[in-house]
């Protein structure tokens, strides 16, 4: 697995892109997190950027929030799930390194 690392640093250093090196998450995501993201990217991608209607579209879909469990979306629910899907990923990678 080291040699694979290695190729890979030296793979980002040769493009100039040093940062590409570190580029991965500590775990893998959760179903409901894949389910998150899926639901956010189809709601983006009819235009909806604003969080309080990102929040209603979420949940007019019924999606569930990955760590409080609930549906009932809220701009302040979804500022919430979303710092602490990253602080858990972030967490992740500083005790995981390189990947899951």
């Amino acid at each position: 697995m080291d040699a694979f690392k290695d190729r890979l640093s030296q793979r980002a250093r040769d493009t100039s892109r040093p940062a590409l090196a570190h580029q991965c998450r500590g775990r893998e995501i959760t179903p409901a997190e894949a389910a998150l993201a899926e639901a956010l990217m189809a709601i983006y991608g009819e235009g909806t950027h604003d969080y309080a209607a990102v929040a209603e579209a979420l949940a007019a879909k019924g999606v569930t929030a990955p760590m409080s469990g609930r549906t009932d979306w809220t701009e302040a629910l979804l500022t919430a799930e979303l710092a602490g899907i990253n602080g858990e990923l972030d967490a992740a990678y500083a005790e995981h390194g390189y990947g899951a």
